[in-house]
């Protein structure tokens, strides 16, 4: 739908995710339930192997949650739909690479947006803060993800202060990956998207599985589970074509054709 809060883009594997809700991409319950399904159609289609997500516009990628909607009734604790707040943080399986392209403002629940990327760019003007502090309530998602992706002291300062950091600081601690011109974000986005999409999906599906269940365990215990194929990717992937076809593009020396089977 044209006038839907987030907009969709297929081009060959890579799904675009814009999210387009004027003035400041604000996340309302309703838009977090429409950004669910986006993302759940997303996770089970074959055909689809990455997913680039940004914000329309150049001033705001997303601030979070929509603070005048809570104030209309939106309870902070209402139905966001599958995969939690932003359709992202919470969805089970999510077994394909997420690129986000971080055009403007990126705070609170737009920074945990983010965080739910597995690689993030940014442009030169990007700003990063979790502001929750301000207004009385928790940032829960990041509260659990940051201080595992940065420096402990510096999460904890962000968290306990909401001070804003800009782009430059925010690739120095390794909370993004890369800084572009914001007039080449999402050409340089696309790019890496597109190389990713040609990659082996079901080699990504294994990768994703392996560091998500692997957080909670010893390092001994998530070897043996790979050992004994007791993830459901890896299984998948060492029974797969694609395996095979890996070992035969190497020995005859041209690139392989990855088919996801």
């Amino acid at each position: 739908m044209t006038d839907s809060p987030v907009k969709t883009h297929r081009r060959g594997h890579v799904l675009e995710v814009t999210l387009d809700r004027p003035k400041a991409n604000a996340i309302d319950l309703a838009t977090s339930r429409i950004m669910g399904e986006v993302f759940r159609d997303f996770r089970d289609d074959p055909d689809l192997r990455v997913a680039l997500i940004t914000g329309a516009g150049d001033k705001f990628f997303c601030p979070g949650w929509d603070l005048k909607a809570a104030a209309d009734g939106d309870a902070v604790d209402g139905d966001y739909g599958v995969g939690g707040f932003g359709g992202l943080q919470e969805m089970r399986a999510m077994n394909k690479p997420i690129v986000a392209a971080v055009n403007g403002i990126c705070c609170g629940g737009g920074l945990e947006w983010a965080l739910s990327a597995d690689i993030i760019l940014a442009a030169d003007h990007a700003q990063f803060a979790l502001p929750e502090i301000r207004s009385g309530t928790v940032a829960d998602a990041a509260s659990v993800k940051l201080p595992k992706r940065i420096p402990y002291h510096i999460a904890m300062e962000m968290l306990l202060t909401g001070r804003w950091i800009d782009a430059e600081e925010a690739a120095r601690w390794g909370m993004i990956n890369q800084i572009h011109p914001a007039d080449a974000l999402m050409e340089k986005a696309r790019a890496l998207a597109d190389h990713l999409a040609s990659g082996p999906p079901l080699v990504y599906a294994a990768i994703k599985e392996i560091v998500r269940e692997a957080e909670a365990m010893t390092f001994q215990d998530a070897m043996n589970r790979i050992t004994r194929r007791q993830f459901e990717t890896v299984d998948t992937l060492y029974a797969s074509e694609d395996q095979l076809e890996g070992a035969r593009a190497f020995a005859e020396k041209r690139d392989p054709v990855w088919k996801g089977t």
